[in-house]
């Protein structure tokens, strides 16, 4: 058998104008929140990626930043607001979170239904 080089970034523009036609005929277009706590510099890099990613597709991402003394309460009340809201299809928590934050808690109060990442011990099994 013989080695066969794919082009990932062909493969990528591909999927991406595949779902951005599939996503052209829904009648509402998906929304994905993410939470984005503290200032880490790499985390934001890959919110503004994730942003740019749904907005090329058709997906509208609603980012929640927080500073990073946000209280946790204040994350899980957050959580629960956008697991009950119809509008909202997925949710994505951006890790890490500040240090006084159970993120194991955190993760575990996204719905199953709406978890992105899969990382609720539901969808990891």
């Amino acid at each position: 058998m013989t080695a066969k080089i794919i082009n990932g970034t062909e493969i990528a523009k591909h999927i991406r104008h595949s779902l951005n036609e599939k996503i052209s005929l829904l009648k509402t277009p998906p929304v994905l929140a993410v939470i984005l706590a503290g200032s880490d510099p790499a985390s934001e890099i890959y919110v503004k990626n994730k942003e740019k990613a749904c907005h090329e597709v058709g997906i509208t991402a609603r980012t929640h930043k927080f500073s990073a003394n946000v209280s946790e309460k204040e994350l899980l009340d957050l959580l629960n607001d956008l697991n009950r809201a119809p509008d909202i299809n997925g949710i994505l928590v951006q890790l890490p979170l500040p240090a006084h934050i159970n993120s194991e808690k955190i993760l575990q109060a996204v719905s199953p239904a709406k978890d992105v990442d899969g990382f609720h011990p539901l969808n990891t099994g």
